[in-house]
């Protein structure tokens, strides 16, 4: 059983990428056990907290990331680029600087917007920002997923086929990919 944290970059609760964990959680193979990790409750990274005892939030947080065999990443994009909550949390987690919780820590990004480039240059914002503190991201399938909006029913459940079958077949990559790290 691989113990896999999830990430999801938006704070709303009826966000696309909250629905598209809850996809990712449906469509998993069964050798995942999946567990969000939540980013919303953490004071923003200030050096200054970092003391013998930092905030609460970044020890539960960095403890999470830790106990986690790799990291699913699930982002929206804000005026082409990450958001600050998923930013913050990839700062208070690689920090004290010899202490990251990320170095090594197979990782998966998945990226989704209501317009036509499935949140692409926030895809790639976070994967240059995660290469630089040492996570090795699954190179490919990249998923950037476009017209979110029509990618859900009514009552948040994926039921687009295509994207359906994409995702299952990209967790399954996944679970290959965390074996290389292993």
């Amino acid at each position: 059983m691989r113990n896999i944290g999830f990430i999801v970059g938006s704070l709303r609760k009826g966000a696309y990428t909250r629905l598209l964990s809850q996809a990712v959680v449906e469509l998993a193979p069964q050798s995942f056990k999946l567990t969000e990790i939540g980013i919303g409750e953490m004071p923003l990274y200030n050096q200054d907290l970092e003391t013998a005892t930092p905030p609460t939030q970044w020890v539960t947080f960095r403890n999470q990331v830790k106990s986690a065999d790799a990291i699913i990443f699930i982002t929206p994009e804000y005026n082409r680029g990450l958001p600050g909550a998923l930013k913050n949390a990839i700062d208070v987690g690689s920090r004290p600087m010899k202490e990251s919780v990320w170095k090594g820590k197979p990782a998966m990004i998945m990226s989704l917007t209501p317009g036509k480039l499935g949140a692409m240059a926030a895809h790639q914002q976070l994967r240059l920002g995660l290469s630089v503190i040492g996570v090795p991201v699954m190179p490919l399938p990249e998923l950037y997923l476009a017209g979110a909006g029509d990618l859900f029913d009514g009552s948040g459940k994926l039921v687009n086929e295509d994207t359906r079958k994409h995702l299952a077949s990209a967790l399954n990559d996944f679970d290959t990919w965390i074996g290389r790290f292993k």
